[in-house]
């Protein structure tokens, strides 16, 4: 097996350097991942909220296996095997009318931007300051960090962007021109930011008045990462489109767009070649069984993860936490990776753990000491 110096060097010289790493990961087994050298980690980080049922889990595993000796592509020309069954489940679970499937949650965004524009007649989209949605054209216009998007524009999306939780400065920017609001029901990339429940609520209800879709960006916060199937079922909102990814089908590149009835996709208005394959349906579906059984645990686990570290004013639901460190946070992340826990640092300084939804207590309370040491450390 190669170590992490031969695929370092590999990467200089062959892969374009869009990412900053510097650990090699070979192998993950449950909540656990080894590096090139053999080190042992407890993987607070998951794909970034994507291994939800853990690494290679053997439900999951045997599902892709099993899928892929009798097909694995067929195009979307033909009936796709298990790709109707992922569709009832995942309407089941939102409560919602009808899916369709992408590669990624970026293209789920993509896909929610057409289905509102093309459904309303209306061009305008409202999103959120420090909102993320995605790196293609499409889903980057409707996300707010100026350093990954200001360097592309335009990007041929009229988009405004208003303060999250304010309601008032919301109202300001939607009228009867909108065609979709785009909100994280808490905000990932931001640091695990979590708006009162009213906040979700009043969204809806400044759609309604203006006759704009409300779109729920759950990409990172559904498939039960926070207690519930999705984030917005915290609240009475109710959304017109949901989108999901990340934990959708344990790290096989998946993505959905699931709306209410009256809002889909007609002939030849949308399409993919390769998204709601049968691998990637079969996945989601084995997925979706194992998170079905685990689900009610996850709320149970936050709070644990939340109780040992209540000093430092963790932010919560499930197993999405964030801690506001500041400048201190690489560093904390580094101490954290060397005692063999791996945690990241999303935008401003905050410390973000998204561990897959199988953790067990006796890793969450090895997390918590780790985590506890390393803030201690660096004076926090």
């Amino acid at each position: 097996m190669e170590t992490t110096s031969q695929l370092k060097a590999l990467e200089e010289r062959y892969f374009m350097p869009a990412f900053g790493r510097d650990m090699a990961i070979v192998r993950g087994e449950g909540s656990r991942v080894w590096d090139a050298e053999g080190h042992e980690y407890i993987d607070c980080v998951a794909g970034i909220a994507v291994c939800s049922t853990g690494h290679c889990h053997p439900a999951v595993v045997k599902a892709i296996c099993e899928q892929a000796h009798s097909l694995i592509h067929c195009s979307n020309l033909y009936y796709v095997p298990h790709q109707g069954e992922l569709a009832k489940r995942l309407v089941e679970i939102t409560g919602l009318h009808k899916a369709f499937f992408s590669n990624s949650g970026a293209e789920a965004t993509d896909a929610a931007l057409k289905l509102a524009r093309v459904r309303t007649g209306r061009k305008k989209f409202v999103s959120f300051i420090h909102g993320f949605h995605g790196r293609t054209v499409g889903s980057l216009a409707v996300t707010h960090k100026p350093a990954i998007r200001e360097p592309f524009e335009p990007l041929g999306m009229k988009c405004t962007f208003a303060e999250y939780g304010d309601l008032e400065a919301l109202r300001k920017c939607v009228d009867t021109e909108t065609a979709g609001v785009l909100v994280e029901p808490i905000q990932g990339e931001a640091g695990v930011i979590i708006p009162p429940d009213s906040f979700i609520e009043g969204i809806r209800e400044v759609c309604d008045e203006t006759g704009t879709l409300m779109i729920v960006d759950e990409v990172q916060t559904g498939m039960g990462r926070t207690g519930k199937w999705l984030a917005a079922q915290h609240t009475k909102a109710r959304p017109d489109i949901v989108t999901l990814a990340k934990g959708i089908a344990s790290g096989f590149p998946m993505g959905a767009l699931v709306a209410r009835e009256g809002l889909e996709f007609r002939k030849s208005e949308h399409g993919s070649t390769f998204a709601g394959g049968p691998l990637a349906c079969a996945a989601a579906l084995a997925t979706i069984d194992v998170i079905a059984n685990v689900l009610p645990q996850v709320k149970g686990k936050g709070e644990r993860f939340s109780r040992g570290l209540a000093k430092y004013n963790p932010r919560f639901r499930g197993l999405m936490i964030g801690i506001s460190i500041g400048d201190r946070c690489a560093e904390v992340q580094k101490a954290c990776a060397k005692e063999g826990v791996l945690v990241n640092c999303a935008a401003d300084g905050n410390l973000r753990l998204v561990p897959p939804l199988v953790i067990t207590d006796a890793e969450i309370d090895r997390v918590v000491r780790v985590v506890d040491g390393a803030l201690g450390q660096a004076g926090l």
